[in-house]
Formats: structure tokens, C-alpha cells, sequence
């Protein structure tokens, strides 16, 4: 994939922007961050280039004046709602991010219940949180918000909330997924702060949409996509094109939201610091694009990718008939279909062509290889190995896993661990394949490949196990799949 962002000029540029904006404040500013902040893949995606750890490098720039305030939802915990991407449920992310922000130094002054009714799960959780020595603070549903400003901005209403106890000048607001609450939490502190004679500001801070790109340009349309199960609708922001005249690019719900905002802080100040919500912004993202043409490309097979995940989602239950409706139309405006990701129709066509289940990787030199199911392994691990022989320039009928390797694990698979399926996963072929590497010189050089798989293509015929998913996404391996599965049982693991 070609580079087309350049990583360190963004770092740059968005830290000299968040320290203007704490100055304009008076030198107290709350930052609400939205998207991941330790793995942002999406944005990594369609913009190659951009480290997935990028904000945290930026913030790690002014270690010495930030601390992290952790927002989550109690009805997100209630519902033991998950992290797509992880696996995990937002109760457990709250947890790993807080390890993750100690494990580099920056301080995290504590986790905002919001939304908090007594919810006894999340009673427990708290608990959970106050023994591992973990301030909380609890902020409870307004009735009538968002637009009963009267209760909102009074002591029934952000007045009750919790007062969270900051020390440095930048407060960065994050959460486990969106709608945690994490502008309300901003907004309640701003309250607090005023009514103690403490000085503060608010911005957001957020990748996508990037304001000053055209609206339907493939990155921005990427994000419509990522976020269908939102129903976020990219927009021009009509309050920024009335007051400076240019067209910036804006959502849905911060263009909906912007008038009770301004309204909110006319309250709290006597007036508004923005003339409207891109203004709120600090996304310097737009500046640092260094080839459009490569993140046109990865963008659009981002959509691609969303799109399959779209069908899959409904072929679970979780995703609507109009959620892929939407997928579909995305794609028809920039001007695509699945045949533009080349490994959906190779595939497909190993699929039919031996009657079995099949998975195709593109490689980084445009060349693609395949596996299928075989009494041995199944598709992933067939086409990964397949892929690190390529890679590695062995011979295509050199055996890397003899069967005397492989009939062991399925011995164990089944006699001892009570699998009924002997084939092995990904997982399970890495594994085999280390341990052969000690005493294989050509083993050991497949390994050395893994790397290289980083940021490749990859399509399934049939919806692969979750094992096999998480192995894919831990080398880097962007996978769609068909929304079928192998069988028509009921329960898949």
C-alpha cells in the first residue's frame, strides 16, 4: 500500500494546535477525544501512513500537562455492550485503557459512570473499580435533555453530576466506544469549574469527517460507512458557511447538536466561544494527506470492507435490510463494487471451482494465493501458510508442516480437548510452524515473512471462526467474508 499521510507533520501540527487552544481558554481546556485512541485501525486503513498510535504519540508530547478522564456509559455496562473490534465489552475496555494509559505515564484521574441509575451490574463495577483504588464519579440522566436548558444548566441538572477533580491543563475525555456521554461529561465540568471561578474551555477532537476535504471524497465517505450503525450523514456545516463564507465538512449529530451547545455555554459564560461545530474542532488531519490518490484507494476498499461487515452483522441479527441499503449506496457514489477488491472474486472462484470452502490474500506485490478447506486445515491456515511460502519464495510443493507435526495437534484436538473438528486454525499453524522453525531452515524463513503480511487483503467464502478472525487481525490482515457459514448449525463459535 502506497503511503499517502504523512504521520510525523500530523503529530506536529495537532499539538501545536491543542496547546493554542488551551492558551485561548486561559490555560485550562477540556478535550474531547473521539474514535480510538490507543488502535485507531479505521483511520490507519484510510490513510496509510497514519500509526495507529498517533494520538497517543501526540499526547505523549505534552505528558507533563495532560490527564485522562475515562466516560462510560452504566446502560453500555448494563447492557454488557462489546467493542467490535476487540471483542470485549466496555466495562472490561474501561479497565485495559486505564493499564494501557499507566503502562506509558499518563495519568488518569478517574472513570465517569454516566447515564448512572443505580444499575446494580454497574454498582458492582464500580465497586470493582474503587477497590483497585480507581476514583469514580457518577453523573445521572437530565430529564428533558438536551433541550430543557433550564434544568440542564442549574444545579438539578450538571449541578448534581459528581464534580471530577483535575489537576492539569489538559483533560483528555475519552471513552470505550460513542455514546458513552463524553461531550455532556465536558459540558458538566465546564458548569462545575464556572461556579468555583476556575477558567475553562472545551473542544473536540476527532479524525473524521476531516472538515476540509470535499464531502463525498473517499475518506470522508469511508467514515458514512464505518459508522452506518450510527446513522451518521455527513453534511456541510451550514453554521460555518454562514459565518466565514467556506464550506467545511461536519456530521449530523454535532451539526443537530450545535445550537443547544451554544445555547449550553451562553448559560454558563454569557456567550459562545464557537461559531459553529467545526469551529469546536482541533483535526488537523486534512493538512498532512501527502497522496490523494493512495487514500482514495485504501478508503474505498475500506468501504468495501465495511460493507461486507454490514452483511455480516445482518446475517447475525445485528444489522438491518436499510444498514446495507446504506453500505450499497456508499459504494455506488464513489463509484465502486466488490470487484474492485480483487480478493473477493479469487476466492470465490477457488470456492467453486473445489467445492469447498476457500479464502484468498493479496500480497504486497499484487499477486494472490489461496486455501481451502482440506482434512488438515481450514482455509485461513491453509491460504496463510500458502502465502508464507510465497512470500518466502519456497517451493509451493515443499511440505512446511509435515503430517507427523500436524496429526499430533489433531490427536490433541480431539482426544484430549473435546473439539469435534480436527482441521487447525491459523492460531494453531503459527504455533507448529515456531516450533519447526527450530530445526527447519525454511520454516524459519516462512516465520520471518509474517511481517510482511501487514496491511494485505484478505476475503473468505464463508464467515471464518473467531480464532482465525483474531489471528488474521493480529498480523494486520484486512478480512471481509461472505455472510455465510460453512454450516447451517444454529450456534457458531
Amino acid at each position: 500500500m502506497n503511503i499517502g499521510f504523512d504521520n510525523d507533520k500530523y503529530i506536529k501540527l495537532q499539538s501545536e494546535r491543542i496547546q493554542e487552544r488551551i492558551s485561548s481558554f486561559g490555560g485550562k481546556l477540556y478535550l474531547e477525544f473521539g474514535g480510538k485512541l490507543f488502535d485507531d485501525y479505521h483511520a490507519s486503513r484510510v490513510l496509510p501512513g497514519f500509526r495507529p498510535d498517533s494520538k497517543i504519540r501526540m499526547l505523549l508530547k505534552m505528558k507533563d500537562d495532560a490527564e485522562v478522564i475515562i466516560v462510560v456509559s452504566a446502560v453500555s455496562i448494563e447492557q454488557n455492550k462489546i467493542r467490535g473490534d476487540l471483542g470485549i465489552s466496555y466495562d472490561m475496555d474501561t479497565l485495559r485503557m486505564i493499564d494501557a494509559f499507566n503502562e506509558i505515564g499518563l495519568l488518569v484521574g478517574g472513570v465517569v459512570i454516566t447515564q448512572y441509575m443505580n444499575q446494580p451490574s454497574v454498582d458492582l463495577f464500580i465497586k470493582r473499580l474503587e477497590n483497585l483504588g480507581i476514583k469514580v464519579y457518577r453523573h445521572y440522566p437530565i430529564e428533558g435533555y438536551p433541550s430543557n436548558l433550564q434544568k440542564i444548566v442549574s444545579d438539578d441538572g450538571y449541578g448534581r453530576n459528581e464534580y471530577i477533580e483535575t489537576t492539569h491543563s489538559l483533560v483528555v475525555i475519552t471513552a470505550p466506544g460513542p455514546g458513552s456521554g463524553k461531550m455532556a461529561t465536558c459540558l458538566s465540568q465546564l458548569y462545575h469549574d464556572h461556579k468555583r471561578g476556575i477558567k475553562a474551555g472545551y473542544a473536540k477532537f476527532e479524525t473524521f469527517p476531516i472538515w476540509n476535504i470535499p464531502l463525498k471524497h473517499p475518506v470522508n465517505m469511508a467514515y458514512e460507512a464505518a459508522t452506518i450503525d450510527l446513522h451518521d450523514v455527513n453534511m456541510i456545516d451550514p453554521f460555518h458557511l454562514e459565518s466565514t463564507g467556506t464550506l467545511a465538512v461536519n456530521y449530523n449529530r454535532d451539526i443537530e447538536i450545535y445550537p443547544v451547545l451554544k445555547d449550553i455555554f451562553e448559560k454558563i459564560y454569557g456567550e459562545c466561544p464557537y461559531k459553529s461545530p467545526t469551529d469546536m474542532g482541533v483535526n488537523m488531519a486534512g493538512y498532512c494527506i501527502i497522496d490523494d490518490k493512495a487514500v482514495c484507494d485504501a478508503s474505498k476498499m475500506e468501504i468495501i470492507r465495511r460493507y461486507y461487515d454490514t452483511l455480516c452483522r445482518k446475517r447475525n441479527g445485528n444489522a438491518d435490510a436499510d444498514e446495507v441499503y446504506k453500505a450499497e449506496l456508499i459504494m455506488k457514489q464513489v463509484g465502486i463494487d466488490t470487484s474492485y477488491r480483487k480478493v473477493v472474486s479469487s476466492a470465490l472462484e477457488k470456492s467453486e471451482a473445489t467445492g469447498e470452502p476457500a479464502l484468498a490474500i493479496e500480497l504486497p506485490d499484487g499477486s494472490i494465493v489461496t486455501g481451502k478447506t482440506s482434512k488438515l486445515m481450514g482455509p485461513s491456515a491453509a491460504a496463510l501458510l500458502n502465502a508464507l511460502k510465497k512470500l518466502g519464495d519456497i517451493d509451493d510443493d515443499y511440505l512446511l508442516l509435515p503430517l507427523e507435526v500436524i496429526e499430533p495437534i489433531q490427536k490433541l484436538k480431539i482426544d484430549n480437548l473435546g473439539n469435534h473438528n480436527p482441521r487447525l486454525h491459523a492460531d494453531e499453524i503459527l504455533i507448529a510452524l515456531s516450533i519447526s522453525a527450530t530445526t527447519s531452515e525454511l520454516a524459519a524463513k516462512a516465520m520471518d515473512q509474517l511481517p510482511k503480511l501487514k496491511g494485505c487483503q484478505a476475503h473468505s467464502s464463508v464467515i471464518p471462526s473467531s480464532v482465525d478472525s483474531t489471528v488474521y487481525r493480529k498480523l494486520g490482515l484486512n478480512l471481509t467474508c461472505e455472510p455465510v457459514y460453512a454450516t447451517r448449525k444454529l450456534y457458531h463459535k
